[in-house]
């Protein structure tokens, strides 16, 4: 079987062989196990992102596998450049916390797809999506596609001003196979996973997974449960490739407390709400307050966010001829949701508590069609994304009884006040077209295309105040351009630019947060926020390095800044508008040494300077913020990664510093820098008792135990805090330790 070798149909033919996304192939005579395809293609893909466009970085599963069983695979994302990951959990799975961005581009303005399927942007309040956490079980992760400056022009997303994250999924075995899988570690974490892999039968062969995982918080108290089942088909005709794809999810997740620089200090970062102490959360909510409390909002008596999702998709991958290639790709995603707060704003009648609920539900269809051709120099690609997203947002209070604490992580129905309740109907059309021409036998590769997004959202207010109406964004030519020039079989230049609008968003942190009588006032004049991105480098690869140094200007327009009114357990509804411009500049560089076999030795360096351009209105008040940084967004990012492998023994070392984070548009209130080391130590034993092989690992997170502000921002931010009086921060988790045995049969 001949491949097609070039950059783009490396990453294409990947996609579909680990995860059912695109693979143009030639017509064969040699049998070839997909597995080997991918395995050849993937010995061309560097970590540097050889042979691309753009800034663009693959990782593999062995790099998760450096993680502590269970961890999110955002979380190895941030050892690359450029990238900057924080979660008040050693796994980075607590989605309150979990928090990404580039090249300062918060998570909301990133996008995310799993194989070919949209996540939307992953946040806590999604509309539109699911965290890949739920989406995949760890154990089933192919490799993943990290873009820095921007998504590809096939990337499903409509909200993509930055970067792209794209994570495959694992194929069935062509062998009949078990594998289980048990972690036990700190806070009496328990994780058991299992998969059985048919095997190949005629073409057909499938695995069906399954996963258990319980801990307890780090601090105070609270269990943090998941239940996750994931099933994979795959069916191979000479030229037809069938895979499906069937996940479930349910997740109970038990809340740390939020801090403030103020709290912190008072109380330190040890502390965290009430449970299971019911009696003090009661004395608290009457203004009686003990060790060192003084505020309503130091604490509360617990809070909470259950997540159940069920995903499915099916992609048809046809190969008619030597010059097209067709896939498409159905998928539906069902999910119903809750965060819940014990609240001391409201009562009860026997208690002076409330649990007030914000309630959501989306169901989600869409189909994803692409046609590829091939004419001498060119590959030509175009594809469709339509979607069809119901969103169901409610907020509600539910009667609490003195003499039995809420701590059953349970749904709450029948509420007592329902204080608003919408529904968004959003419907999504996106094209692209792109060419990809090689001149000079490959040496100068130009791939110049457009995408075109048109998003509706009509939103109905059933009950309670907030706003109703229509919003629509749409641009119908986002264009893209880049280039590589091979300058010797080694190094190479890349440079690259391109625009991207993000839509306007349906749910709790969207316009239609507000009032009508502001959304009226605003929405004639609303638009969507867009970027224009310019980057460039020069890459190398040799046998003993890789190395990478990128440069970058992007220009942020139009920026959408919702602004509170009030604390965010009250939950008021907020003021919407255009703030003006955001630029960053910045730098980054990678390099991975193996001066030895078995040892490699990777280091990424990042700088990046993003300011607000203009200053804005608060009400009556001139909010001063042009020339300041961008909250959130560490100017200085360093990672260290030393890792060894021999004979059947594994061991890593990382380290990640993160530079000082502002937490207020005036810059007058910031965290202070801080390192992270996290070490593992592996160890496989292959034909052992019978069984193909067992592995035993121990991870360590946190190594030298530091203190340090993971989360900012977990309750938004504000204009000023020079006190330090806003609770929207969270510590990160202590030292941890797991081990884990990984047997297949």
């Amino acid at each position: 079987m001949v491949i097609r070798k070039t950059p783009l149909a490396v990453a294409l033919c990947a996609a579909l062989l680990s995860a059912t996304s695109m693979a143009q192939t030639a017509p064969s005579g040699d049998e070839e196990t997909a597995e080997q395809k991918l395995a050849k293609l993937l010995d061309v893909v560097s970590i540097v992102g050889q042979g691309e466009t753009r800034q663009i970085q693959r990782l593999s599963d062995i790099e998760t596998q450096r993680l502590p069983p269970g961890a999110s695979p955002l979380k190895i994302l941030s050892r690359l450049p450029g990238v900057h990951f924080t979660a008040a959990d050693p796994w980075g799975n607590y989605e309150w916390s979990a928090r990404l961005s580039i090249r300062g581009f918060s998570q909301n303005q990133l996008g995310f797809v799993l194989d070919r399927v949209p996540l939307g942007d992953m946040s806590y309040g999604n509309f539109n999506g699911l965290h890949v956490s739920r989406a995949v079980i760890a154990e089933n992760l192919g490799t993943m596609e990290l873009a820095q400056g921007s998504g590809a022009l096939d990337t499903a997303s409509t909200g993509n001003l930055g970067g792209s994250v794209r994570v495959l999924t694992a194929n069935p075995a062509y062998e009949f196979g078990v594998r289980t899988a048990q972690t036990l570690g700190s806070d009496d974490t328990g994780r058991s996973f299992v998969r059985i892999d048919s095997g190949d039968h005629a073409g057909w062969r499938f695995y069906l997974s399954a996963l258990h995982g319980d801990a307890d918080k780090w601090k105070g108290w609270g269990p943090q449960r998941q239940n996750q089942f994931n099933a994979k088909l795959v069916k191979d005709w000479e030229r037809v490739v069938l895979s499906a794809y069937v996940a479930t999810s349910r997740r109970r997740e038990t809340d740390y407390a939020d801090l403030s620089l103020d709290s912190a200090r008072r109380l330190g970062l040890d502390w965290d709400n009430y449970a299971l102490d019911w009696q003090r959360a009661i004395r608290a909510a009457q203004g009686q307050f003990e060790g060192g409390v003084t505020s309503l909002d130091d604490a509360y008596y617990l809070g909470r966010g259950l997540r159940d999702d069920d995903l499915g998709y099916v992609t048809l991958d046809w190969t008619p001829s030597d010059t097209w290639a067709l896939v498409t790709t159905g998928y539906y995603h069902r999910n119903e949701g809750q965060g819940h707060w014990i609240t001391p704003y409201a009562q009860s009648p026997t208690v002076p508590l409330a649990l007030r609920t914000t309630e959501y539900d989306i169901e989600r269809s869409g189909l994803l069609p692409s046609l590829t051709g091939y004419f001498g120099a060119h590959i030509v690609e175009f594809g469709v994304w339509v979607e069809r997203n119901v969103h169901g947002l409610q907020r509600n209070f539910y009667p609490l009884d003195r003499d039995t604490p809420p701590n059953r992580a349970v749904f709450a129905r029948n509420p007592t006040l329902r204080v608003f309740r919408q529904r968004f109907d959003v419907d999504t059309l996106q094209y692209y077209l792109q060419d990809r021409v090689e001149f000079h036998d490959g040496r100068l590769v130009v791939e110049a295309g457009f995408k075109g997004t048109d998003v509706d959202i009509d939103t109905r207010s059933i009950i309670g105040a907030r706003a109703e109406g229509q919003l629509s964004s749409r641009d119908r030519f986002l264009p893209q351009l880049g280039t590589r020039f091979r300058v010797t079989d080694h190094d190479e230049l890349f440079a690259a630019y391109s625009e991207n609008m993000a839509a306007f968003r349906a749910g709790v942190n969207g316009p239609f947060s507000t009032s009508q009588a502001a959304f009226d006032q605003f929405a004639g004049e609303l638009r969507p926020e867009t970027s224009r991105t310019i980057e460039g480098g020069y890459r190398t690869v040799r046998e003993a390095f890789e190395a990478l140094v990128a440069i970058y200007h992007v220009r942020f327009d139009d920026r959408l800044l919702g602004i509170a009114r009030c604390a965010g357990i009250v939950g008021c509804p907020g003021a919407f508008a255009n703030v003006g411009s955001v630029t960053t500049r910045g730098a980054e560089a990678g390099l991975m040494l193996r001066p030895l076999e078995g040892l490699e030795w990777y280091s990424s360096i990042s700088y990046n300077d993003s300011q607000y351009d203009d200053d804005y209105v608060d009400g009556d008040t001139l909010v001063r913020i042009a020339g300041k940084q961008v909250v959130d967004a560490p100017r200085t990012l360093f990672s260290t990664n030393l890792a060894w492998r021999r004979g059947g023994w594994d061991a890593s070392l990382a380290a990640k510093y993160t530079d000082q984070r502002y937490i207020t548009y005036l810059n007058d209130s910031k965290v202070p820098g801080f390192w992270v080391a996290d070490a593992a130590l592996g160890y496989q034993i292959d034909g052992l008792w019978g069984v193909r092989s067992v592995r035993f690992q121990a991870n360590v997170t946190n190594l030298f135990d530091r203190e340090y502000f993971a989360t900012v921002g977990s309750n938004g931010f504000v204009a000023a805090d020079p006190d330090g009086l806003n609770y929207t921060l969270l510590a990160g988790a202590p030292r941890q330790v797991f081990f884990n045995i990984d047997v297949r049969f």
